[in-house]
């Protein structure tokens, strides 16, 4: 069971919040932790620059896919750095910027006298003044029209905080964080693949689904099979070969309610 719908099932959980002002129940924000923190702009606006490149292009190359950042985004990330700055207990890890939104990667080495929620707190003030020196009137004032108790002014209300929990999570954190901009560029670049198609017929089952749809016409079928007599270093060299290949698709079904009849 994930631990969002666990948390959402204890009966003192409470009413359903939304996912940027979700906590952990019961976990200490002052102890040592690992975070991935997630905050979006009021109204999703792309203030912190634009996303360039070619969703195809291999990483280090010119046309790799990489956020440019306006002034205001430079401003914002040096906020972000100076939280080690003026908290010794924390380590920035990682910080990917987005142009409507930020992941950020926070270590908690030791125990603090102020929870994390704070420590956001005083981050966002600082980058709501930054908001306000760089941006025109016309958008701070469009902004500060909507600071009412349900909205911020640069960041929405809230934030949405991960932990981290199990060995291996860390670095599929930082590649999650790294692909962000390859991403977008792939919806942006293939927007039919990222809108949900109905009625597709595999067989005898009918679906909806999200992805290459010709995947599902002309499928590729790997056998996936380890002697007893490879050795370890052989095994990876297959696996990470398994997994090449497997990182080349992108598709995501859900099997409709009914079959299709057969005629």
């Amino acid at each position: 069971m994930k631990r969002e719908e666990y948390e959402s099932r204890k009966p003192f959980a409470g009413e359903k919040k939304p996912s940027m002002q979700r906590r952990c129940v019961g976990h200490d924000y002052t102890e040592r932790q690992m975070y991935m923190v997630t905050m979006v702009t009021e109204g999703r606006l792309p203030l912190f620059g634009t996303v360039v490149g070619r969703s195809d292009a291999p990483k280090g190359s010119s046309e790799a896919p990489r956020t440019e950042l306006s002034e205001l985004g430079h401003r914002v990330e040096a906020c972000w750095h100076e939280i080690a700055v003026r908290y010794p207990q924390i380590d920035v890890v990682v910080l990917q910027m987005m142009p409507d939104h930020l992941h950020g990667i926070l270590f908690v080495k030791e125990k603090m006298e102020r929870p994390l929620g704070k420590v956001l707190l005083g981050f966002k003030q600082g980058c709501n003044k930054a908001f306000r020196e760089v941006q025109s009137a016309a958008v701070v004032q469009r902004q500060t029209e909507q600071n009412d108790r349900s909205h911020g002014l640069l960041f929405a209300q809230g934030y949405n905080d991960k932990l981290l929990l199990r060995q291996g999570q860390l670095e599929r954190w930082k590649e999650y964080l790294r692909d962000n901009p390859r991403r977008l560029l792939m919806k942006r670049e293939h927007p039919d693949l990222f809108r949900v198609q109905r009625g597709l017929t595999v067989g005898d089952q009918q679906f909806s689904a999200i992805g290459n749809r010709f995947l599902l016409q002309r499928p590729m079928r790997l056998q996936v099979q380890c002697s007893r007599r490879l050795t370890d270093e052989e095994i990876a060299e297959r696996q990470a070969w398994w997994l090449s290949q497997a990182a080349k698709v992108l598709c995501s079904c859900r099997q409709a309610s009914r079959k299709v009849k057969n005629r």
